[in-house]
Order: structure tokens, then sequence, then C-alpha cells
């Protein structure tokens, strides 16, 4: 595809795809301009370099999330619908943990989820820098918990890419865990459940009880 056919919204529309194939390691000039089918050089014609192609991606998908109205639902019911949602982002795109370890993340879309989400724990009686906490608290609960999915991703990625290698040092990796887990009895109470076949795996709804409790506590900061 020549350079003046393509867009810059074709352009970060297929990063992102790629990025959800591949991962952040799977992001680079050459496989983007395949994708297109156009030359590498073609794509900087609209992006200056790989890290700006990221924060463009970056801000694409941070569109996706939906804002709750605060003048049809009480804060908890939508600091709870915005926490489900981010953690949904996540899920989809799971190389997004990735890159808030290696960059500065920003741009408009995350910018309006931003603002919306201090205007969620103001209108529940938070102010300045308590809302910022609150906020910020959350968010950083919601980015804990996607690191889990994005480390399985990761690895399946590896084990796809060299079946055999990978597949074996996974088995192992999850056997010595097991041996060294069954030492210890709650350890191994919670192995010989069904709830946990593996030892990295978490009960069903873990997020949702881990936010519930989360806006507990800050209720409870609120009346105090």
């Amino acid at each position: 595809m020549p350079r003046d056919t393509l867009t810059r919204n074709q352009i970060v529309r297929t990063a992102v795809e790629l990025l959800d194939t591949d991962g952040l390691e799977g992001l680079n000039m050459r496989a983007l301009g395949k994708r297109l089918d156009s030359a590498a050089t073609a794509v900087y014609w609209h992006v200056k370099n790989k890290d700006n192609l990221v924060l463009l991606a970056t801000d694409q998908v941070w569109g996706e999330l939906k804002l709750p109205d605060l003048g049809a639902v009480d804060w908890r019911t939508a600091a709870s619908a915005m926490a489900t949602d981010l953690y949904g982002m996540f899920i989809r795109h799971p190389w997004l943990v990735q890159v808030f370890a290696a960059h500065v993340v920003y741009g408009d879309g995350k910018a309006r989820h931003d603002d919306h989400s201090l205007a969620v724990y103001e209108a529940a009686g938070f102010t300045g820098a308590q809302a910022d906490q609150a906020a910020a608290t959350v968010f950083t609960y919601v980015l804990g918990n996607a690191a889990g999915v994005a480390a399985t991703a990761s690895l399946a990625r590896k084990r796809n890419e060299d079946h055999t290698t990978a597949e074996e040092q996974f088995q192992e990796a999850m056997t010595k865990a097991r041996e060294i887990a069954m030492c210890y009895p709650r350890l191994r109470a919670r192995l010989e459940t069904h709830a946990a076949t593996e030892y990295a795996a978490a009960p069903d709804k873990t997020f949702e009880f881990g936010l519930h409790a989360l806006l507990d506590g800050l209720e409870q900061e609120l009346a105090a």
C-alpha cells in the first residue's frame, strides 16, 4: 500500500491488532508494514517511531472505555463499573500492562478516563488529594490484577512459537511450584481443592471480591 493511501488511523488500528496477537515485543515497523501490505518506511510518514506508535495504539484502546453518567448512578456504582470496564480492557489488550512498565502513558483517551475517575471520587465526597489517592488506589488494584493475565498471554505466545521447549519449561515450573507448595499446609489444602488446579490460579470472582472490599474501605474512610 503506497504511503499516500495510508492513514494514521489505519496504521494505529493495525498496530492494535498486531499488539493483541504478538504483544509489545512483536511490534515493529517491518511486521506492521507487512500487515498493511506496505513498506515499513511508508509508516514513518505518519508516526515518528515505535514509541510514538505504542502511545497512539494505547490511546486508541483507551477510547473503548465507557464513562458512567454520575447524574444517573451513585458514585460506588460508577466506580465499580469503571474498574470492571478497565479490567476488561486490560484482558482484551494484555500488552497494555507491558506498556505501563516501559512507557509514560498519556493521551486524550486516557485523560478523558482519568478526569471522569476523579469526578467519581469527588462525587463520593473525597476532596483534593484524597480524590486523587482514591482513584489511584483503585486503578493500581485493577492494573495489578491484570498483570497475571498479561504474563499468561506472554507465556502462551512463547509456547505457541516454540511449543516443545516452552511447554516443557512451563510444565517443569508448575511441577516444581506444586512440590514446594505441598510442603505448606494451607497451600496444600488449597491445591487439593477443585477450585485451584494450578498453583498460580486464583479462585473464581477474586477480582470482584477484592474490588468490593476496596470500595468498602473507601466508604469507611469517608465515614471517618
